[in-house]
């Protein structure tokens, strides 16, 4: 049931997009899964026409795409940082492809709302929606540097990274010491 719905979903971008379909066309008949606990696997094939179709349980895995649980987030967002969170193993081609798609399939949620409620409409819903997500960024972030600055300065909770980076140090320099005084006392007692 996942398996449809998620299929159901990517054929949607994919139809959206259609230069993303003609770039599978030329894959047609391999096969991919995709991992990303703690979600069911997928295994999907692509079909003729560019589209994916739920692969047959025998069918062989061309492509193996191992996404990080924080890599959805950032990818729904758009974020550079989800290829960091991607592990792909398998057919060299097939794979650059899919990582171009992950890179730049983008959901075109105005056109889909338009279709409800008009273009004028679904345009000011998506600006309005953008902004928000952009306040909620910004202010999530904003009380993340504010309840950083509290444990470190006036609550320290947390070591700043400079006093990390002394504490190091002098550690080291400790320990440092400390072997070559162990060494001068073994010279000394085989002097003796």
């Amino acid at each position: 049931m996942i398996e449809r719905g998620a299929v159901a979903v990517l054929n949607h971008l994919l139809v959206q997009q259609p230069w993303a379909a003609q770039r599978l066309q030329a894959f047609a008949g391999a096969s991919a899964e995709f991992r990303c606990p703690p979600f069911p696997d997928l295994r999907v094939s692509v079909a003729k026409n560019g589209l994916l179709e739920p692969a047959p349980a025998q069918a062989e895995v061309a492509l193996t795409v191992k996404l990080k649980p924080g890599a959805l987030p950032l990818l729904l967002l758009r974020d550079e940082a989800a290829l960091k969170e991607i592990h792909i193993e398998g057919s060299a081609e097939l794979a650059a492809t899919v990582q171009e798609l992950l890179r730049d399939l983008a959901w075109d949620a105005e056109e889909d709302l338009s279709r409800f409620v008009g273009d004028v409409v679904a345009h000011r819903l998506v600006t309005q929606g953008r902004m928000f997500a952009a306040w909620q960024l910004e202010a999530a972030t904003r009380f993340a540097e504010n309840l950083a600055e509290y444990w470190t300065e006036e609550q320290p909770l947390l070591a700043r990274t400079t006093d990390v980076a002394n504490f190091c140090r002098d550690v080291d320099a400790l320990r440092d010491e400390v072997a070559r005084t162990e060494e001068r006392l073994e010279r000394l007692a085989a002097a003796r």
